[in-house]
Parts: C-alpha cells; sequence; structure tokens
C-alpha cells in the first residue's frame, strides 16, 4: 500500500470519529488546507453541529461551503492550498436529492429516481475528477449506512441505496480507504 495516498475516503458510522480522523490525516503544522463543509444548516442542531466543527479545526484552514459544482470551484484553490477535506459525501447526496426533486418523493417514478442518481453520480465524477487535477493530498469522509436496519420509507431507502453506491464508487477510486468504529480507524484499501 502507498504510504502517502492522493485522495482518502474515511468512513464509518455516526459519531465513530471519522471527521476527528480524516482532520487528523492532515493536520501538519503551517499546512494550508481547504475545509468543504457541505452541510446545509435547516435549524439549531445543525447550527450547533456546524459550530462545533468550526472549532474543532485549526483557525488558519480556509472553509467553502459547497456541495456541488466542484469543477468550477477547485481549480481556484490548486495553487493555494496543500491538502483538502471534504465533510461530508452523504450530506452531499442529501441535498443533491432534495435538488432535484420538485413532487413527493413517493411519487417518483423508477425513471426519475434513476435520472437523480445519474446527476448525484456526474457531481461526484466532477468532484474526484477536480481532486485529482489539483494534486494534492484529499481526505473525503463519508457515512457507512448500510448497517442498520432496513428504513422504512422509500425516500430514506433510496438514500441509502444511492449513498451506498456512490460510496463504493468513491472507494474505488480513492488511494486509501479507512473504515473507523469508536474511534479507532483501520485501512482497508
Amino acid at each position: 500500500m502507498d504510504d502517502k495516498p492522493l485522495i482518502s475516503l474515511v468512513t464509518g458510522g455516526a459519531r465513530s470519529g471519522k471527521s476527528r480522523f480524516g482532520e487528523s490525516l492532515l493536520t501538519t503544522e503551517g499546512l494550508e488546507i481547504l475545509y468543504i463543509a457541505t452541510a446545509k444548516v435547516y435549524d439549531s442542531e445543525m447550527k450547533d453541529r456546524v459550530e462545533k466543527h468550526r472549532r474543532q479545526r485549526p483557525a488558519s484552514w480556509h472553509t467553502i461551503e459547497e456541495y456541488r459544482q466542484f469543477k468550477q470551484l477547485l481549480p481556484a484553490w490548486k495553487h493555494k492550498v496543500e491538502g483538502v477535506l471534504l465533510d461530508c459525501i452523504t450530506l452531499m447526496v442529501t441535498q443533491l436529492m432534495l435538488d432535484q426533486c420538485s413532487q413527493p418523493w413517493d411519487d417518483l417514478s423508477s425513471v426519475e429516481l434513476d435520472n437523480i442518481e445519474k446527476r448525484i453520480q456526474q457531481e461526484i465524477d466532477e468532484l474526484m475528477d477536480a481532486l485529482k487535477v489539483m494534486g494534492i493530498p484529499a481526505v473525503i469522509i463519508t457515512n457507512e449506512v448500510g448497517l442498520g436496519i432496513v428504513p422504512g420509507d422509500r425516500m430514506s431507502r433510496d438514500f441509502r441505496d444511492i449513498a451506498g453506491r456512490i460510496n463504493q464508487h468513491i472507494a474505488s477510486c480513492a488511494d486509501a480507504v479507512y473504515l473507523v468504529v469508536s474511534g479507532i480507524p483501520l485501512r482497508i484499501k
């Protein structure tokens, strides 16, 4: 295995320590890091979570809050930073799913659902291509969503399925993949 991977994927369950571990992969004194936060703040609980993450990061890191259009966004940062951390893919998938659906989710046809997933895959491909072009260490955080019970509603099941396939795709493209359980990372690729 390569000791210094260019693109790393860090996955695990909720509150497993994956963000902290992912940050540690890039934390070096004086290193300029671009932190891409994909969350949208909809309520006070999410606002508190975002604030906690901000306080935990080094103050010198640059933060952008975005979940799409990385093909246009990342080239401007190519010579300004020495590493990228994106947290997280599952929030990105959620936002992209919501952006593309103007009707009740249960009313989507299988063709419409396939088109939504294709557009999400396109955003992910553009992200991965942009990170490769930057040529600097990048860490991508995601949630492992397939270890629990089968969700009771259609949108949650579709999210689980799409996120699972997206995670598989990113893992196949990444140079290193880590699974974090109870704060303990295990390199699986």
